[in-house]
């Protein structure tokens, strides 16, 4: 029986495939897909104020208190704020990174740059998350190093500046958006510098043989064939920074980000309809995201 099936799938390729990826299909679409499906689907249903429970009756009121109440509507644009600052401060750090690897280095230099690259995701997320707590703390090494600098009055102007400041740097909107930074970094170094692998390194010298300077070949040559990198990259950096639960949570800033709120919608209140409301902003966010992203080249650099 075995021997006649195994035979049948030898001389029917393309049934063997079906065969290999009926399986994850089904874990995918079912259990993964369907699930997620059912959860946002909540989104257009309410919560009878009276009794509690959920009216099953497709409404927009559970997706019009996210956007239009001022509370959750300042949840939903801090965490846009802080996902469109954060995949800013990446693409500023990655790109001299990925063009001093790309174009400067070669051989074992290079594989010591990429491995100091890739080596913060070979450790925990939360060890990482909790590193950089610590260096931020109001004791922190930072805070050591800004003292020992003579800053600590440019530590305490940044501390009391609204929107940015805090009690510590660790409590603050700021030294969360250096984690976030610190966290989603990589994600943005590999694809640019993929991007910028492709490059021919004789441009860069047909550019000097016709005159341009170092900045004007960076800026004419470089930099545009850089942006499917940049592209890709800003995908991991933007939609991680959406949904996050823990970096906000371990850090405490005083707002409260959409990933908090849907862990407290769904736990603690009891609100599934309203968690899956806020489920769906960064859903719908990502989406057109992506779409601006695929006309910028970026998924040939993922």
């Amino acid at each position: 029986m075995l021997g006649l099936l195994a035979d049948r799938l030898y001389m029917h390729p393309r049934l063997l495939l079906f065969v290999l990826l009926v399986p994850p299909f089904l874990w995918i679409g079912v259990l993964y897909l369907g699930s997620l499906f059912l959860f946002l689907s909540h989104a257009f249903f309410r919560i009878d104020d009276f009794t509690g429970q959920i009216q099953y009756r497709p409404t927009l009121q559970t997706l019009g208190a996210v956007l239009t109440t001022p509370a959750n509507l300042d949840i939903v644009l801090r965490t846009l704020a802080m996902a469109v600052l954060t995949t800013l401060a990446c693409m500023v750090l990655a790109l001299p990174v990925a063009v001093y690897v790309s174009f400067h280095t070669q051989g074992l230099q290079r594989l010591i740059w990429l491995l100091l690259i890739v080596l913060p995701l070979w450790s925990s997320y939360l060890i990482r998350v909790y590193s950089g707590k610590l260096i931020l703390a109001q004791e922190g090494i930072l805070a050591w190093v800004a003292g020992r600098l003579g800053l600590e009055g440019v530590l305490a102007s940044l501390l009391s500046t609204p929107l940015l400041g805090g009690p510590s740097l660790s409590s603050s909107y700021f030294g969360l958006l250096l984690v976030f930074t610190y966290i989603w970094l990589p994600y943005m170094i590999l694809p640019v510098q993929n991007a910028l692998d492709r490059v021919p390194k004789n441009l860069l010298q047909a550019a000097s043989d016709l005159g341009a300077t170092p900045w004007l070949a960076f800026r004419t040559v470089v930099l545009p064939l850089a942006v499917p990198g940049l592209a890709a990259g800003s995908i991991f950096t933007f939609s991680l920074t959406l949904g996050d639960y823990i970096i906000p949570t371990l850090l405490g800033p005083p707002g409260y980000f959409v990933g908090q709120m849907v862990y407290i919608q769904q736990g603690t209140a009891g609100d599934l309809p309203l968690a899956a409301a806020f489920s769906l902003v960064p859903v719908a966010l990502v989406a057109v995201y992506l779409r601006l992203a695929r006309k910028l080249g970026a998924f040939e650099n993922l």
